[in-house]
């Protein structure tokens, strides 16, 4: 009797076939986005510095699907407000201004995984799409906490929060738009097909 396989909904259920699989791929997403973060380019006009971290965080939870995705963000949070020197710039702790995106990488794998189990990243535009929305997650949550960790006017926190990641988050994804679909295709010539 042959054993059929669901096909994979997301790049990590190709390899994930077993709760050490799982495991390693939760600690894997987790460190990468701690790897990510140490790629800093502090602004002089915003407490929130330039980081690959956003893009990390989407890249996770659309490659490892909702709940790795979260569970991926949930220990990097967890981690970091405990001490481990993975935020940005290697900082760690609870509070700051930008603690708020670091809540929002939480529920923002989750909706990017849940929006990735249904194929929204087989395609560039619908990956492009994904990555919209997983940013408009991060943003809502990290300016709404930048807002009170500052007391400022909602102009000004999107001023600070937002406006000068725009260009940034642009080409973060157009790279995701390329780089997912692209995997998909690979796994697709290699004979695995979503």
């Amino acid at each position: 009797m042959a054993v059929i396989t669901p096909a994979p909904r997301v790049l990590a259920d190709v390899v994930a076939r077993s709760w050490v699989a799982n495991l390693v791929l939760v600690l894997g997403g987790s460190a990468f986005v701690g790897i990510s973060a140490q790629v800093v380019i502090p602004l002089p006009f915003t407490p929130v510095p330039l980081t690959l971290q956003t893009f990390a965080v989407l890249l996770v939870g659309a490659a490892l699907g909702t709940w790795r995705g979260v569970a991926s963000m949930v220990v990097y949070a967890a981690a970091g407000t405990a001490g481990m020197p993975w935020f940005s710039a290697g900082s760690s702790g609870w509070g700051g201004a930008s603690y708020g995106y670091i809540l929002g990488f939480i529920i923002a794998a989750g909706v990017v995984g849940r929006l990735a189990e249904r194929g929204a990243t087989l395609t560039p535009l619908r990956t492009a799409g994904l990555m919209v929305v997983g940013n408009v997650v991060i943003y809502t949550i990290g300016v709404t906490y930048l807002k009170f960790a500052i007391d400022a006017s909602w102009a000004t926190a999107l001023a600070l929060g937002v406006v000068p990641f725009l260009v940034g988050d642009a080409l973060k994804i157009a790279l995701a738009a390329g780089l997912l679909p692209g995997t998909w295709r690979l796994l697709s010539r290699a004979g695995i097909k979503r």
